[in-house]
């Protein structure tokens, strides 16, 4: 097996074009604990991707052992979006922005939230994947699918601050062709990236 890439949660590992992830051990968990919550979120995360794939380009998996804590799926020979970004045009970026916002809000009207969108976690090939479900959960609330766009936001900012604005407008506008609440989330996105912005902003220093 060849490692391809490790994060806090997994390692990710490349086997005859199959990709499996392999939860890793936390220490600071009693291991009773750590072994119940990795199988769980293994288990999890299997389901949440087979859901998602009936609604959007995702990996397919191929099986998953909650014991062993490993889920095997098909490897995506794409390209990440977040190195292909500089290389495009700005109408190609607004499509392909939109085409994202679009896939957002179709995992939004089914209740699933992402939980780490960021252009490292898409890819691209003749379709745009989602990738990376580790975070993911299950909600109706207007406040979760708030600040899996916030998370968004954020990213774009990062990563991507010379197309920032233009990225994530493009992924409102296809958001909003798709979602079903949308004034409602989108009031509710204001509020989030208000609290955002409260959290960041550094007190005054007192004479």
């Amino acid at each position: 097996m060849k490692k391809i890439a490790q994060g806090a949660e997994a390692i990710i590992w490349l086997k005859d074009n199959k990709i499996i992830k392999e939860r890793i051990e936390k220490k600071y968990r009693h291991i009773d604990i750590d072994k119940r919550i990795r199988q769980k979120t293994t288990r999890f995360e299997a389901r949440l991707l087979e859901k998602a794939r009936e609604i959007i380009p995702v990996p397919k998996v191929l099986k998953s052992c909650d014991k062993a804590m490993i889920i095997e799926m098909e490897f995506i020979e794409g390209k990440k979006l977040r190195d292909e970004i500089d290389k495009m045009s700005s109408k190609e970026r607004q499509d392909i922005f939109q085409r994202v916002g679009k896939k957002v809000a179709k995992l939004h009207n089914n209740n699933i939230i992402h939980g780490d969108l960021t252009t490292s976690n898409m890819l691209i090939r003749e379709k745009i994947y989602f990738i990376d479900f580790g975070l993911g959960f299950i909600s109706q609330k207007v406040e979760d699918k708030a600040v899996d766009l916030h998370l968004l936001h954020r990213a774009l900012e990062s990563k991507h601050y010379k197309h920032f604005e233009e990225l994530f407008n493009a992924v409102m506008e296809g958001y909003k062709e798709e979602i079903k609440d949308f004034k409602e989330i989108e009031k509710r996105l204001e509020k989030v990236k208000k609290r955002g912005r409260y959290k960041n902003k550094k007190p005054k220093k007192q004479d």
